[in-house]
Protein backbone atom coordinates (compact mmCIF):
# COMPACT_ATOMS: atom_id res chain seq x y z
CA UNK A 1 0.00 0.00 0.00
CA UNK A 2 1.53 3.30 -1.04
CA UNK A 3 1.10 6.25 1.34
CA UNK A 4 0.73 9.79 0.00
CA UNK A 5 1.11 12.79 2.29
CA UNK A 6 -0.21 15.79 0.40
CA UNK A 7 0.99 19.15 1.74
CA UNK A 8 0.51 18.16 5.38
CA UNK A 9 0.74 20.89 8.00
CA UNK A 10 0.12 20.43 11.72
CA UNK A 11 -0.11 23.29 14.19
CA UNK A 12 -0.52 23.04 17.96
CA UNK A 13 -1.58 25.71 20.46
CA UNK A 14 1.34 27.40 22.19
CA UNK A 15 1.97 26.00 25.68
CA UNK A 16 2.40 29.57 26.86
CA UNK A 17 -1.23 30.67 26.95
CA UNK A 18 -0.17 34.31 26.81
CA UNK A 19 1.19 33.72 23.31
CA UNK A 20 -1.60 33.33 20.78
CA UNK A 21 0.70 32.23 17.94
CA UNK A 22 0.44 28.51 17.20
CA UNK A 23 3.46 26.18 17.04
CA UNK A 24 4.01 24.53 13.65
CA UNK A 25 5.21 20.96 14.17
CA UNK A 26 4.97 19.91 10.49
CA UNK A 27 5.02 22.33 7.57
CA UNK A 28 3.79 21.58 4.01
CA UNK A 29 5.03 17.98 4.09
CA UNK A 30 4.53 16.52 0.62
CA UNK A 31 5.73 13.02 -0.29
CA UNK A 32 4.74 9.66 -1.79
CA UNK A 33 5.91 6.56 0.08
CA UNK A 34 6.14 3.55 -2.29
CA UNK A 35 4.21 0.34 -1.74
CA UNK A 36 6.03 -2.47 0.06
CA UNK A 37 9.11 -0.48 1.09
CA UNK A 38 10.75 0.13 4.47
CA UNK A 39 11.10 3.88 4.97
CA UNK A 40 13.30 5.47 7.63
CA UNK A 41 11.84 8.76 8.89
CA UNK A 42 14.91 10.46 10.27
CA UNK A 43 15.77 13.66 12.08
CA UNK A 44 16.82 15.13 15.42
CA UNK A 45 14.54 15.02 18.46
CA UNK A 46 11.65 17.46 18.16
CA UNK A 47 11.75 17.70 14.36
CA UNK A 48 8.19 16.38 13.86
CA UNK A 49 8.81 12.69 13.10
CA UNK A 50 6.32 11.31 15.60
CA UNK A 51 3.77 13.94 14.56
CA UNK A 52 4.02 12.66 10.97
CA UNK A 53 3.44 9.12 12.25
CA UNK A 54 0.42 10.28 14.26
CA UNK A 55 -1.00 12.00 11.18
CA UNK A 56 -0.59 8.82 9.12
CA UNK A 57 -2.17 6.69 11.85
CA UNK A 58 -5.07 9.07 12.51
CA UNK A 59 -4.10 9.81 16.10
CA UNK A 60 -3.75 13.45 15.01
CA UNK A 61 -5.72 15.39 12.40
CA UNK A 62 -3.78 17.71 10.05
CA UNK A 63 -4.34 21.46 10.17
CA UNK A 64 -3.94 21.40 6.40
CA UNK A 65 -3.36 18.74 3.73
CA UNK A 66 -4.54 15.19 3.11
CA UNK A 67 -3.44 11.59 3.77
CA UNK A 68 -3.99 8.89 1.16
CA UNK A 69 -3.56 5.12 1.40
CA UNK A 70 -3.32 4.08 -2.21
CA UNK A 71 -5.99 6.15 -3.96
CA UNK A 72 -8.23 6.35 -0.89
CA UNK A 73 -8.39 9.58 1.11
CA UNK A 74 -8.15 8.42 4.76
CA UNK A 75 -7.73 11.86 6.33
CA UNK A 76 -11.09 11.71 8.10
CA UNK A 77 -10.98 7.99 8.98
CA UNK A 78 -10.38 7.01 12.63
CA UNK A 79 -7.25 4.91 13.35
CA UNK A 80 -9.16 1.62 13.64
CA UNK A 81 -10.52 2.04 10.13
CA UNK A 82 -7.17 2.72 8.42
CA UNK A 83 -5.71 -0.77 8.48
CA UNK A 84 -2.52 0.20 10.29
CA UNK A 85 -0.25 -1.56 12.75
CA UNK A 86 1.43 0.71 15.30
CA UNK A 87 4.39 -0.16 17.52
CA UNK A 88 5.26 2.34 20.24
CA UNK A 89 8.59 3.12 21.86
CA UNK A 90 7.54 1.51 25.15
CA UNK A 91 5.91 -1.55 23.46
CA UNK A 92 2.62 -1.03 25.44
CA UNK A 93 2.12 -4.75 26.11
CA UNK A 94 -0.58 -5.88 28.53
CA UNK A 95 1.40 -7.13 31.58
CA UNK A 96 -1.36 -9.47 32.85
CA UNK A 97 -1.67 -11.29 29.52
CA UNK A 98 0.60 -13.97 28.09
CA UNK A 99 2.51 -13.47 24.85
CA UNK A 100 -0.15 -15.42 22.97
CA UNK A 101 -2.96 -13.41 24.54
CA UNK A 102 -1.23 -10.13 23.69
CA UNK A 103 -0.93 -11.15 20.05
CA UNK A 104 -4.52 -12.42 19.92
CA UNK A 105 -5.98 -9.28 21.49
CA UNK A 106 -6.47 -7.20 18.28
CA UNK A 107 -8.27 -10.12 16.60
CA UNK A 108 -10.58 -10.67 19.56
CA UNK A 109 -11.91 -7.14 19.16
CA UNK A 110 -12.96 -7.56 15.54
CA UNK A 111 -16.68 -7.15 14.93
CA UNK A 112 -19.22 -7.79 12.21
CA UNK A 113 -18.00 -9.54 9.08
CA UNK A 114 -14.39 -9.42 10.30
CA UNK A 115 -15.15 -11.39 13.48
CA UNK A 116 -13.19 -14.65 13.73
CA UNK A 117 -13.62 -17.91 15.63
CA UNK A 118 -11.43 -18.61 18.66
CA UNK A 119 -9.65 -21.37 16.75
CA UNK A 120 -8.91 -19.08 13.80
CA UNK A 121 -7.68 -16.32 16.13
CA UNK A 122 -5.32 -18.68 17.91
CA UNK A 123 -4.01 -20.15 14.64
CA UNK A 124 -3.30 -16.72 13.20
CA UNK A 125 -1.60 -15.55 16.40
CA UNK A 126 0.66 -18.62 16.46
CA UNK A 127 1.49 -18.13 12.77
CA UNK A 128 2.49 -14.51 13.44
CA UNK A 129 4.52 -15.52 16.49
CA UNK A 130 6.50 -17.88 14.28
CA UNK A 131 7.12 -15.07 11.82
CA UNK A 132 8.85 -13.00 14.52
CA UNK A 133 10.43 -16.13 16.08
CA UNK A 134 8.81 -16.02 19.53
CA UNK A 135 6.73 -19.20 19.24
CA UNK A 136 8.66 -20.74 22.18
CA UNK A 137 7.49 -18.01 24.58
CA UNK A 138 3.72 -18.00 24.02
CA UNK A 139 2.86 -18.89 27.63
CA UNK A 140 5.14 -16.30 29.22
CA UNK A 141 4.14 -12.88 30.55
CA UNK A 142 5.93 -9.75 29.23
CA UNK A 143 7.88 -9.41 32.51
CA UNK A 144 9.50 -12.79 31.80
CA UNK A 145 10.90 -11.64 28.44
CA UNK A 146 14.00 -9.70 27.43
CA UNK A 147 13.63 -6.27 25.85
CA UNK A 148 14.22 -7.69 22.39
CA UNK A 149 11.60 -10.40 22.91
CA UNK A 150 9.06 -7.84 24.14
CA UNK A 151 9.73 -5.81 21.01
CA UNK A 152 8.98 -8.85 18.86
CA UNK A 153 5.71 -9.40 20.69
CA UNK A 154 4.73 -5.78 20.00
CA UNK A 155 5.56 -6.22 16.31
CA UNK A 156 3.61 -9.49 16.17
CA UNK A 157 0.57 -7.82 17.75
CA UNK A 158 0.78 -5.04 15.14
CA UNK A 159 1.15 -7.53 12.26
CA UNK A 160 -1.47 -10.09 13.26
CA UNK A 161 -4.29 -8.19 11.48
CA UNK A 162 -2.13 -7.99 8.35
CA UNK A 163 -2.13 -4.18 8.22
CA UNK A 164 -1.77 -2.14 5.07
CA UNK A 165 0.88 0.01 6.76
CA UNK A 166 3.16 -0.74 9.72
CA UNK A 167 4.28 2.25 11.79
CA UNK A 168 7.24 1.94 14.17
CA UNK A 169 7.88 4.86 16.54
CA UNK A 170 11.45 4.75 17.92
CA UNK A 171 11.07 0.97 18.42
CA UNK A 172 14.67 0.24 19.43
CA UNK A 173 15.47 3.13 21.76
CA UNK A 174 14.96 1.06 24.95
CA UNK A 175 17.35 -1.72 23.91
CA UNK A 176 21.07 -2.05 24.55
CA UNK A 177 23.53 -1.77 21.67
CA UNK A 178 23.70 -5.50 20.84
CA UNK A 179 19.94 -6.00 21.02
CA UNK A 180 19.38 -2.92 18.87
CA UNK A 181 21.56 -4.45 16.16
CA UNK A 182 19.83 -7.83 16.33
CA UNK A 183 16.33 -6.39 16.44
CA UNK A 184 16.79 -4.00 13.54
CA UNK A 185 17.97 -6.95 11.44
CA UNK A 186 14.81 -8.79 12.48
CA UNK A 187 12.64 -5.83 11.51
CA UNK A 188 14.22 -5.83 8.06
CA UNK A 189 13.67 -9.59 7.69
CA UNK A 190 10.05 -9.40 8.82
CA UNK A 191 9.32 -6.49 6.49
CA UNK A 192 10.77 -8.36 3.53
CA UNK A 193 8.79 -11.51 4.34
CA UNK A 194 5.47 -9.70 4.80
CA UNK A 195 5.94 -7.02 2.12
CA UNK A 196 4.00 -4.54 4.27
CA UNK A 197 4.77 -0.85 3.74
CA UNK A 198 6.71 0.11 6.87
CA UNK A 199 7.60 3.55 8.23
CA UNK A 200 10.30 3.46 10.86
CA UNK A 201 10.81 6.60 12.98
CA UNK A 202 14.23 7.15 14.53
CA UNK A 203 16.74 9.86 15.38
CA UNK A 204 19.57 7.33 14.96
CA UNK A 205 20.88 7.80 11.42
CA UNK A 206 22.96 4.60 11.58
CA UNK A 207 19.78 2.61 12.26
CA UNK A 208 17.85 4.29 9.48
CA UNK A 209 20.61 3.91 6.89
CA UNK A 210 21.29 0.26 7.71
CA UNK A 211 17.78 -1.14 7.16
CA UNK A 212 15.79 1.38 5.09
CA UNK A 213 15.03 1.18 1.39
CA UNK A 214 14.62 4.96 1.46
CA UNK A 215 15.20 7.59 4.10
CA UNK A 216 13.30 10.82 4.69
CA UNK A 217 15.35 13.48 6.47
CA UNK A 218 13.47 16.13 8.45
CA UNK A 219 14.43 19.31 10.27
CA UNK A 220 12.07 21.53 12.29
CA UNK A 221 8.99 19.99 10.67
CA UNK A 222 10.26 20.52 7.13
CA UNK A 223 11.20 17.82 4.64
CA UNK A 224 14.88 18.18 3.74
CA UNK A 225 15.72 15.26 1.45
CA UNK A 226 14.41 11.86 0.32
CA UNK A 227 16.36 9.05 -1.31
CA UNK A 228 18.19 5.78 -0.96
CA UNK A 229 20.45 5.93 2.12
CA UNK A 230 23.73 5.79 0.19
CA UNK A 231 22.53 8.36 -2.34
CA UNK A 232 21.58 10.85 0.38
CA UNK A 233 24.90 10.26 2.14
CA UNK A 234 26.90 10.75 -1.06
CA UNK A 235 24.84 13.65 -2.40
CA UNK A 236 23.40 15.77 0.45
CA UNK A 237 21.25 18.70 -0.62
CA UNK A 238 22.33 21.03 2.18
CA UNK A 239 24.72 21.42 5.09
CA UNK A 240 22.22 20.08 7.65
CA UNK A 241 21.78 16.78 5.80
CA UNK A 242 25.53 16.47 5.25
CA UNK A 243 26.22 16.97 8.96
CA UNK A 244 23.36 14.79 10.17
CA UNK A 245 24.33 11.68 8.18
CA UNK A 246 27.58 9.88 8.82
CA UNK A 247 29.63 8.56 11.75
CA UNK A 248 32.04 10.22 12.28
CA UNK A 249 30.22 13.31 10.95
CA UNK A 250 31.30 15.38 7.96
CA UNK A 251 34.09 17.88 8.62
CA UNK A 252 33.23 21.51 7.90
CA UNK A 253 35.75 24.19 6.97
CA UNK A 254 35.61 27.87 6.09
CA UNK A 255 36.63 28.08 2.46
CA UNK A 256 36.64 30.32 -0.57
CA UNK A 257 36.76 29.97 -4.34
CA UNK A 258 39.21 32.23 -6.13
CA UNK A 259 40.06 32.04 -9.85
CA UNK A 260 38.86 28.45 -10.19
CA UNK A 261 40.66 27.19 -7.09
CA UNK A 262 39.24 26.09 -3.74
CA UNK A 263 41.02 27.39 -0.66
CA UNK A 264 40.63 26.04 2.85
CA UNK A 265 42.08 28.81 4.95
CA UNK A 266 45.36 29.68 3.21
CA UNK A 267 45.73 26.26 1.57
CA UNK A 268 44.97 25.89 -2.15
CA UNK A 269 43.55 22.36 -2.14
CA UNK A 270 41.43 21.67 -5.25
CA UNK A 271 40.27 22.99 -8.59
CA UNK A 272 36.67 24.20 -9.04
CA UNK A 273 34.80 24.74 -12.30
CA UNK A 274 31.40 26.27 -12.87
CA UNK A 275 31.57 28.63 -9.90
CA UNK A 276 32.41 32.31 -9.57
CA UNK A 277 34.59 33.65 -6.76
CA UNK A 278 32.74 33.36 -3.44
CA UNK A 279 33.09 32.34 0.18
CA UNK A 280 31.78 28.85 0.97
CA UNK A 281 31.48 26.19 3.62
CA UNK A 282 33.49 23.13 2.63
CA UNK A 283 32.25 19.73 3.79
CA UNK A 284 34.66 16.78 3.63
CA UNK A 285 33.70 13.25 4.68
CA UNK A 286 36.16 11.71 7.18
CA UNK A 287 37.11 9.03 4.64
CA UNK A 288 37.93 11.71 2.07
CA UNK A 289 41.59 12.29 2.96
CA UNK A 290 44.95 10.91 1.82
CA UNK A 291 48.07 11.22 3.95
CA UNK A 292 50.81 12.35 1.53
CA UNK A 293 54.09 14.21 1.98
CA UNK A 294 53.10 16.76 -0.65
CA UNK A 295 49.52 17.05 0.66
CA UNK A 296 48.04 20.49 0.04
CA UNK A 297 46.08 20.78 3.29
CA UNK A 298 48.65 21.59 5.99
CA UNK A 299 47.54 20.55 9.46
CA UNK A 300 48.73 19.98 12.96
CA UNK A 301 48.53 16.42 14.29
CA UNK A 302 46.84 16.03 17.64
CA UNK A 303 46.50 12.24 17.89
CA UNK A 304 46.47 8.96 15.95
CA UNK A 305 43.94 6.30 16.99
CA UNK A 306 44.45 2.73 15.73
CA UNK A 307 41.17 1.01 14.77
CA UNK A 308 42.47 -2.14 13.10
CA UNK A 309 42.01 -1.88 9.35
CA UNK A 310 41.65 1.91 9.54
CA UNK A 311 43.32 4.64 11.53
CA UNK A 312 41.58 7.72 12.88
CA UNK A 313 43.54 10.98 12.82
CA UNK A 314 42.63 14.02 14.89
CA UNK A 315 44.15 16.96 13.00
CA UNK A 316 44.03 20.68 13.62
CA UNK A 317 43.47 23.52 11.16
CA UNK A 318 42.40 27.08 11.86
CA UNK A 319 39.74 26.89 9.12
CA UNK A 320 38.07 23.78 10.58
CA UNK A 321 34.87 24.11 12.56
CA UNK A 322 36.01 24.03 16.18
CA UNK A 323 39.65 24.15 15.09
CA UNK A 324 40.05 20.38 14.65
CA UNK A 325 38.66 17.52 12.57
CA UNK A 326 38.75 13.73 12.23
CA UNK A 327 40.12 11.90 9.19
CA UNK A 328 39.84 8.13 8.59
CA UNK A 329 42.72 6.64 6.58
CA UNK A 330 43.93 3.15 5.74
CA UNK A 331 46.18 1.94 8.55
CA UNK A 332 49.25 1.35 6.36
CA UNK A 333 49.25 5.02 5.33
CA UNK A 334 48.78 6.42 8.83
CA UNK A 335 51.16 9.19 9.89
CA UNK A 336 53.83 8.81 12.57
CA UNK A 337 52.02 9.23 15.92
CA UNK A 338 55.05 11.13 17.22
CA UNK A 339 54.83 13.78 14.49
CA UNK A 340 53.27 17.14 15.22
CA UNK A 341 52.23 17.91 11.64
CA UNK A 342 50.48 16.06 8.83
CA UNK A 343 49.84 16.93 5.17
CA UNK A 344 46.63 15.76 3.55
CA UNK A 345 45.18 15.67 0.06
CA UNK A 346 41.42 15.58 -0.37
CA UNK A 347 39.43 13.18 -2.56
CA UNK A 348 37.23 15.34 -4.83
CA UNK A 349 34.25 12.96 -4.66
CA UNK A 350 34.11 13.41 -0.88
CA UNK A 351 33.90 17.21 -1.00
CA UNK A 352 30.74 19.35 -0.88
CA UNK A 353 30.48 23.13 -1.16
CA UNK A 354 27.68 25.05 0.56
CA UNK A 355 26.44 28.61 0.30
CA UNK A 356 27.51 30.63 3.34
CA UNK A 357 24.11 32.31 3.71
CA UNK A 358 21.56 29.62 2.83
CA UNK A 359 23.72 26.54 3.59
CA UNK A 360 22.31 24.98 0.42
CA UNK A 361 24.56 22.75 -1.69
CA UNK A 362 26.35 24.57 -4.53
CA UNK A 363 26.38 22.82 -7.89
CA UNK A 364 29.91 22.76 -9.32
CA UNK A 365 32.69 20.39 -10.34
CA UNK A 366 35.65 19.77 -8.01
CA UNK A 367 38.89 18.14 -9.16
CA UNK A 368 42.50 17.56 -8.15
Amino acid sequence: MKVVLSHLTKRFPNRNKKIKTEVTAVSDFDIEIPDGKLIGLLGPSGCGKSTILNLISGLEQPSEGRVYFGDEDVTELPPEKRGIGLVFQNYALYPHLTVLQNIMFPLENLKGEEKMSKEAIRAKAVETAKLVQIEDYLDRKPSELSGGQQQRVAIARALVKRPNVLLLDEPLSNLDARLRLQTREEIKRIQKETGVTTIFVTHDQDEAMSISDYIIVMKAGILQQVGRPQDVYDDPCNLFVAKFLGVPPVNVFDGMVRNGRLFIGENDVLGVSGLKDCDVYVGVRPEGYLVEEDGLLKCGLRSVEVQGRDTSIIATNAAAEGGSFRAIVIAEYAPDPKADKVNLNIKPNKVYLFDRDTEERISCSVSR
